[in-house]
């Protein structure tokens, strides 16, 4: 066995709660029964009970342990994990959610606690960490090499969460802590608690215990942004119709004349509050009736519930009126540093619409599991295991009402001109005849009410063994059986008004806060400075905020009889004075499952196990062998239902709206695969202190829930760039992946060490978007038929859809399928045009199918970790490089759709700390580069998004108070200098999205005894 350092052997034994499988017996084994054990607390002990778990590993292992109980390191685990070498980290509402690991994302590492996989409700395989108090894990491993022993499914890592074990820690133990935060991205301002417990205690001589643990938070949060989600619409040069500008001078200064050039389509700043309540608790009884067996029966349980408030301002862009003032750069890939449109206003129908669109919503999630574990310990040779799990999760709407997401679009239609600036850090939204957008100009438009339900079931019981043969030579064997349940339901109950109903001031009566918009952000906008009209735009700085159920009252009041496709019937749950007889409104989400979006899937994983442990000397330097082979069987099956339609309705200038439900259709499909997985790891001490490791292997990672899904939807959203759907794929093959690593470790004093490694990944079976032409529904579209190319030839091929529409309007009234509507004064002003199978073509739906791709692709990189501790002065610190490469770079300069691989990008963390006597002092620096987000595939909104570089200072500072034994104060920072994380496309000034979450600080005390 290799040479270690007493301590460091005692120290391994004492953390049982983070003990790695099947090596709890050898440790226990390896110490003497007169060896006092120290267990070392704090920042220094949290590090060197993560050192040795990485040293005694036999593959490429890093951990997080506890500080002492109760007190993990950061108060978000995704923060803690972003400190280890090749992870990184997405956050949502500025706290950390999810980790990559090697530039593999979220649905591509697997996440266990105590070596079980939990369901989630998000659709896909990914894990939100923010539903996990910090409090209630006592450890992490992060698997980055092959182990067959350990579940398979994380291509990037697997990473396991360990929490509290009574009998790990005899006798009585507590921790109590209570923390006030103060979130400073909320105009809110509140002060908001976090609560936490853990208590353990051992009776009868240590052969019973308990573990009882908890925690309780309330956050007030807040979100500012700006945000292009329509994207910018990409155009070939030669582009001079609808989407593009003109050629000439007409087109702006720098028109482009070759190559491409990028427009923006609906600029928009968003403002959010959000309030999460969270609640975990963990049960924990456990009994050792004789010294070789040792049962656990847990129960788990995770609750979190959200509430968002959501009010944002845009602008659409109609790619009309005279764009002369447009300042391009950038050939041959051209983008706006000022985009502009000035309309030729000869009454008050050729304004166009500034939109302030609100919604309130709110979701809760819970996860419960309960388990039980049996270990024996036959002989000193032979110990078997037996665990099994029934976990549930399960996400709703808090009110059935409002469902899981919803808007109301209430337009102002005084808009003279409009324009957008990117040549700022922020990007300026401007417009004409702003002093007119206030709520006496606004009317209701149309609006959307979804409803999402998610329920996920696991069942999964594993059999392992470990048979001890002699020192050097072990065995580990086993057997599961995984089963995964989940069901996903949606109802969208919606007014496709887009054009406007009501009048003018139908929401004037309403409490509206007045409030500025560009001062709640710190990067400053662009204000069109240098042009020769800057006096004639004013940037768009004013917002409206009210309560959202005052505005579904007079939404309701506004329009009592609205043209509502619900798809699953009244929603019968109005507020507002124009309910019907049974309650029943329009302005609500519906909870007509039976009629609903409904898809199921289950996925049965039948798996087995073996694997060899050898431990030798080879010219004396000690060694460690592990070959081991994994065999899995996976069925899975699926069952879709989704509604059908019967027409589509122009009822917006640049949009339509496919409508009435005939009824719900039904799939059922299945499939199978079977993947055998071998794994070899090789550790030697070359010298004494120094490792060199290497190890091949082939995992796999599976296709998320959502796209083994079958049954087809289609988006009830149409425009002159065509009409869109998607479809799941059980058939889909998981992801294989080929992997070597090769590392290198001197462990050069206690608490120091150095790393550095390269690991390479050959990974097949991509899952890529396949696009299927269908003519689902055999739906007429009145944007490809007799009446719409009659207007283009009497107006020209470049005229406007508001032009074409007018057309139509006025030359088709006795048409049945022609319905204008007209104002007070008789005037026109809008209406439907329904799609006539008589004189229409077909819609064509372009179908979005996921599907394995036959190409391999490399990604490979290098990793550098340093830890120092200098002597007993009480300062350390942390330094890690990661550096990975796919060889793969998405080409901006193309319209058509790039293979290029998202999420990967390089990674670095710098941590200084002290801890001596008591105080404790830690300064976190992390650091991402930037990277492809996403390949959005969209016909003419075909393009990357990128997100750009980030970094984040956090700190945190605790005391244990000398007069109080036990107690400690505390207090920490997130975000400090409050960076924002910024997305963009073709060209960094091609803004889609700044996200502002600002800083957050807590103080708090915690007490342990």
């Amino acid at each position: 066995m290799f040479k270690r350092k007493i301590i460091s052997t005692a120290i391994l034994a004492a953390i049982g709660s983070v003990a790695l499988p099947h090596q709890s017996y050898a440790a226990e084994s390896a110490v003497d029964e007169d060896v006092e054990i120290i267990q070392v607390t704090g920042i220094r002990g949290s590090l060197q009970r993560s050192m040795d778990i990485k040293r005694d590993s036999s593959g490429i292992v890093d951990a997080i342990s506890a500080e002492d109980m109760g007190k993990f390191p950061d108060t978000n685990l995704a923060e803690s994990l972003q400190r280890i070498t090749g992870v990184s980290i997405d956050r949502a509402g500025g706290e950390g959610s999810r980790v990559t690991v090697r530039g593999f994302g979220p649905a591509n590492n697997l996440i266990t606690i105590n070596g079980r996989q939990l369901p989630n409700t998000t659709g896909n395989r990914t894990f939100d960490f923010a539903n996990v108090a910090s409090e209630s894990v006592s450890g992490v491993q992060v698997y980055k090499t092959s182990d067959a022993s350990v579940t398979s499914g994380g291509i990037g890592a697997t990473i396991n969460l360990t929490t509290n074990r009574p009998l790990n820690s005899p006798g009585i133990k507590a921790s109590f802590g209570v923390k006030a935060v103060d979130d400073q991205s909320t105009d809110e301002g509140s002060v908001t608690p976090e609560l936490s417990g853990l208590y353990s205690q051992t009776f009868g001589d240590d052969k019973f215990g308990i573990s009882i643990s908890g925690s309780y938070q309330e956050r007030e949060s807040g979100m500012q942004q700006f945000l292009q989600d329509q994207g910018y619409r990409a155009s070939d040069y030669t582009n001079t119709g609808w989407g593009g500008v003109p050629a000439g001078a007409e087109g702006g200064t720098n028109r482009p004349t070759s190559g491409i050039y990028s427009n923006p389509q609906q600029p928009r700043y968003v403002f959010e509050e959000r309030q999460r309540e969270r609640v975990n608790g963990q049960l924990v009884f456990q009994y050792q009736p004789v010294e070789n067996i040792t049962a656990t029966l847990d129960y788990t349980t995770f609750r979190t519930t959200i509430e968002e408030q959501h009010t944002d301002a845009s602008v659409w862009f109609n790619y009309a009126g005279d764009r002369s003032e447009s300042v391009w750069a950038g050939e041959p890939n051209s983008y706006p540093l000022i985009y502009s449109e000035i309309y030729d206003i000869n009454s008050d129908a050729d304004y166009r619409d500034t939109s302030l669109t609100v919604g309130a919503w709110g979701r809760e999630e819970v996860t419960d599991s309960i388990g039980f574990n049996l270990e024996w310990i036959v002989s000193d040779k032979l110990t078997l295991e037996f665990d099994h799990h029934s976990s549930k999760a399960s996400m709703e709407a808090t009110d059935p009402r409002h469902g899981t997401r919803n808007n109301i679009q209430l337009p102002s239609y005084t808009r003279s001109r409009s324009g957008l600036d990117l040549t700022g850090d922020l990007p300026g939204i401007a417009i004409g005849n702003i002093e007119n957008f206030n709520p006496s100009t606004m009317r209701l438009s149309g609006s959307w009410f979804a409803n999402d339900k998610y329920d996920s079931e696991i069942d999964q019981t594993q059999i392992s063994g470990d048979y001890y043969i002699d020192d050097n030579l072990s065995i580990d064997f086993g057997i599961a059986v995984n089963t995964v349940n989940n069901h996903y339901r949606h109802t969208q109950v919606q007014r496709p008004d887009w054009g406007g109903v009501g009048v003018e001031g139908d929401f004037s009566d309403i409490d509206w806060r007045q409030d500025t918009i560009l001062d709640k952000f710190e990067a400053k906008a662009g204000n069109f400075e240098g042009t020769a009209t800057q006096a004639d735009y004013d940037l768009f700085n004013t917002i409206f905020f009210a309560d959202f159920d005052t505005i579904v009252n007079a939404a309701e009041l506004a329009d009592p009889v609205a043209n509502v496709d619900s798809l699953y019937g009244d929603c019968k749950a109005a507020v507002g004075a124009a309910a019907g007889p049974n309650g029943e409104g329009q302005f609500c989400a519906s909870t007509n499952w039976d009629a609903a979006t409904n898809r199921f899937t289950e996925e049965e994983t039948q798996s087995a196990y073996f694997q060899v442990n050898y431990k030798g000397e080879l010219n004396d330097m000690f060694f460690d062998l592990q070959v081991g082979l994994r065999y899995e069987k996976t069925d899975v099956f699926s069952k879709a239902t989704a509604p059908g339609y019967s027409r589509v309705e122009w009822n917006e200038d640049t949009a339509t709206s496919v409508t009435g439900v005939t009824g719900i259709e039904t799939l059922s499909q299945s499939a199978d695969y079977s993947q055998l997985l071998p794994n070899i790891n090789f550790n030697i001490e070359v010298v004494e202190d120094v490792m060199i490791r290497a190890a091949a292997s082939k995992t796999i990672s599976r296709a998320g829930y959502g796209q083994l899904q079958g049954g087809t939807t289609i988006n009830t959203g149409g425009s002159l760039s065509g009409y869109s759907g998607g479809s799941g794929n059980p058939g889909l093959k998981p992801l294989e992946s080929i992997n070597y690593d090769l590392s290198s470790e001197w462990y050069y004093a206690e608490g120091s060490y150095v790393s550095f490694g390269y690991f390479k990944k050959d990974v097949t079976n991509w899952i890529t978007t396949g696009t299927i032409d269908s003519d689902i529904f055999n739906l007429a579209d009145p944007l490809n038929g007799e009446k719409f190319r009659a207007a283009q030839s009497a107006l020209g091929a470049d005229a406007s859809n508001l032009a074409i529409r007018t057309y139509i309007f006025e030359n088709f009234a006795d048409d049945p399928n022609v319905q204008p509507n007209f104002d007070e004064n008789g005037e026109l002003d809008g209406g439907t045009i329904v799609g006539d199978p008589e004189t229409d073509e077909t819609v064509n739906f372009r179908i979005n199918v996921p599907v394995n791709g036959d190409q391999e692709y490399t990604i490979d990189g290098f990793e550098f970790n340093i830890q120092h501790l200098f002597g007993e002065s009480g300062f350390g610190g942390i330094f890690n490089y990661t550096l990975v490469d796919s060889g793969l770079e998405y080409d901006n300069d193309s319209l058509d759709d790039t293979e290029a691989l998202v999420g990967l990008s390089d990674t670095a963390n710098l941590v200084f700390f002290y801890d001596k006597e008591g105080l404790q002092a830690r300064i976190a620096y992390n650091w991402r580069d930037s990277f492809l987000n996403e390949r959005r595939v969209n016909g003419d909104l075909t393009a990357p998004i990128y997100t750009d570089e980030y970094h984040q200072i956090d700190f945190n500072v605790s005391y244990e108070v000398p007069a109080v034994e036990g107690l400690t104060v505390f207090i920490e920072g997130i975000n400090i200098t409050d960076e924002y994380v910024t997305s963009y496309g073709r060209k960094e000034e091609l803004i889609y999205n700044i996200t502002q979450t600002g800083s957050r600080y807590g103080l708090g005390v915690r007490y342990n005894f």
